[in-house]
């Protein structure tokens, strides 16, 4: 497996994934939307196999009881999403270079999504987290 590089708008944020990455999930929560803009694309990786190669910028904020989001304070970059109790790390999709290597397989929240987009994609859609896409 090659290693996958990403980064933020503004490079201040800057990593590499050495290790397998989950296919795409589509989350249509509202935390996800919020913070994002629209609904949020992450894949997610194993937490040892993430390595930040600059973080000088790097935020951390705890979006719920649950998790924490990380972003670049300096241009804004929706980079991470971090549970509380997982070995996982969820990263941004469209934050990763090409060719990324990954693809979408299912939506979640599916019951919270903004009323002014439709989800017809034919991929599996979830009400709530659990998707069955294990981790890698």
């Amino acid at each position: 497996m090659s290693e996958k590089r990403g980064r933020c708008l503004c490079g201040g944020v800057q990593f590499s994934i050495a290790g397998p990455l989950r296919p795409v999930i589509y989350c249509h929560c509202i935390l996800c939307r919020r913070s994002s803009g629209h609904f949020v694309a992450a894949t997610a990786c194993a937490m040892p196999h993430l390595t930040l190669h600059r973080s000088d910028s790097l935020q951390w904020y705890r979006s719920s009881d649950q998790a924490q989001r990380g972003f670049c304070r300096i241009c804004g970059s929706n980079l991470f999403w971090r549970p509380d109790s997982g070995t996982h790390i969820s990263i941004m999709a469209g934050t990763l270079d090409d060719p990324t290597g990954v693809r979408g397989v299912a939506h979640i929240h599916v019951h919270s999504k903004g009323d002014y987009y439709t989800v017809e994609d034919g991929l599996p859609g979830h009400m709530d987290g659990a998707h069955g896409v294990p981790l890698p």
